[in-house]
């Protein structure tokens, strides 16, 4: 099947590229729906589906380098206002027809498995990329990923009305000084899926803007049954069985990271006051990871971006990303700064182990206490931390991420990752090392 390149851009009008483009992906479209359904196509259907796919992507990326800034603009309304990552890919394909996919696309592909789908959401990678390349555009949208959500405000009172907040797949409750922070995911080992993105996020927004706590600290639940019943687990990672059933979407990896793990390590934004460490502001807490049992992949994320860890003397970290053929979050970012690049890598490409209780383990891990003295060990350091005031430390806090990770760092690296994940989450490596070392085919969603 011969593939016609994509139109020309026409320089800076707007209008006249979203119509050409426009029409080339309607006909790009067209043609894919032409041809077999993805687990029937013969080799011949598959190259021209993936040689269809490429060019139409490619001419995403002339259309989004050219005018990324301006429809962001007329997404915001000159950035007049916040519009979170969720909402602003489908107003884009609401805009501009065939630059990323609709709704009702994304939906249609979500009843497949990870394997049988074309991957419409790469173009939402592809548009993320080039909204956050540019640097007014993606700092705008790092501010707006960082406001509280909105469901925050009511989930804020009952707490405090109750002492006690109940979101289903997480839980937060008070002990002393702290709002405490349950990922409580029970039968999937307190993974990370699309069933517990909201609440993780409401709940973080709930522990740092609760007046009465002074610091905010992650735990894992109890785990009622099975291998581990009994005992807390700390973070087992992205559900890799729904990964595989295709029940993850691409854009659950962009809302946890630029939301959910960026407020733990930024705090929550103010929407009249830019995020920045130098000039701007933010509402902030001190967060206490307590490792039990282990942290996996986005578990091991996580402990990159809290200020101070405790972990039982048993447990043990990994970042499994070779084996799930995609990319561990910020960790490429973050893990070097911690034990060093070679290690870093080791960790994320090698998949090497560490034990909390090692000397490597004791550079990520603050504390490393016997799994029965977690609970004393929690209170210990909630008065360290808090002894000398939670406005100085807060100080620290700020000064140690201006020179480490500034926001525009993040910004830069988010461009990247949305990029990059995109393909990785829909290419046929991820799907044999889930088979091959997940055993994911015979593993019940």
């Amino acid at each position: 099947m011969d593939v016609a390149p994509g139109p020309v851009v026409a320089g800076s009008d707007f209008a006249a590229d979203v119509a050409a483009f426009s029409g080339y992906w309607r006909d790009a479209a067209e043609r894919l729906a032409r041809l077999p359904a993805k687990p029937n196509r013969d080799a011949a259907a598959y190259d021209a589906a993936e040689s269809l796919k490429q060019a139409a992507r490619e001419a995403r990326f002339a259309f989004l380098r050219r005018h990324a800034r301006t429809l962001y603009d007329k997404l915001t309304d000159n950035r007049a206002k916040f519009v979170r990552i969720e909402r602003l890919v489908y107003d884009a394909a609401a805009l501009v027809p065939g630059l990323a996919p609709t709704q009702a696309q994304v939906a249609a592909e979500a009843e497949l498995r990870q394997s049988e789908k074309d991957g419409v959401e790469i173009d939402q990678g592809i548009l993320c990329n080039q909204f956050l390349a540019n640097a007014d555009c993606g700092l705008h949208l790092c501010h707006a990923m960082l406001l509280p959500r909105e469901e925050s405000t009511e989930a804020l009172a009952k707490f405090q009305r109750d002492g006690t907040l109940d979101l289903g797949y997480a839980r937060v409750e008070r002990q002393g000084k702290a709002a405490v922070l349950l990922l409580s995911n029970r039968r999937f080992l307190n993974s990370e899926d699309n069933a517990t993105q909201a609440a993780t996020e409401i709940g973080a927004d709930v522990c740092i803007l609760d007046r009465q706590s002074e610091v905010a600290v992650l735990r894992g639940d109890v785990v009622p049954e099975g291998k581990y019943a009994g005992r807390r687990v700390y973070n087992a990672g992205i559900n890799l069985t729904h990964l595989y059933y295709g029940k993850i979407p691409f854009l659950w990896f962009l809302i946890r990271d630029m939301g959910f793990v960026n407020k733990m390590f930024r705090g929550l934004a103010r929407p009249d006051v830019a995020p920045d460490e130098v000039a701007g502001d933010s509402i902030e807490k001190l967060w206490i990871s307590a490792v039990e049992t282990f942290a996996i992949g986005g578990g091991c994320q996580i402990l990159l971006a809290t200020d101070f860890n405790i972990a039982g003397r048993d447990a043990y970290m990994t970042l499994p990303a070779r084996k799930e053929g995609i990319i561990p979050a910020m960790a490429n970012l973050r893990l070097s700064r911690f034990v060093g690049d070679r290690l870093a890598r080791q960790a994320i490409m090698y998949e090497r182990r560490i034990e909390c209780d090692s000397e490597v383990g004791r550079m990520i891990c603050d504390e490393v206490v016997e799994p029965g003295e977690i609970d004393a060990t929690i209170t210990r350091v909630i008065d360290r931390l808090t002894g000398s005031g939670a406005v100085g430390a807060i100080g620290n806090r700020r000064a140690l991420r201006l020179g480490v990770e500034p926001l525009d760092t993040f910004r830069r690296y988010a461009a990247l990752y949305a990029r990059e994940q995109a393909y990785c989450h829909f290419s046929p490596a991820l799907i044999s090392n889930l088979e091959q070392y997940w055993n994911a085919a015979n593993r019940r969603a």
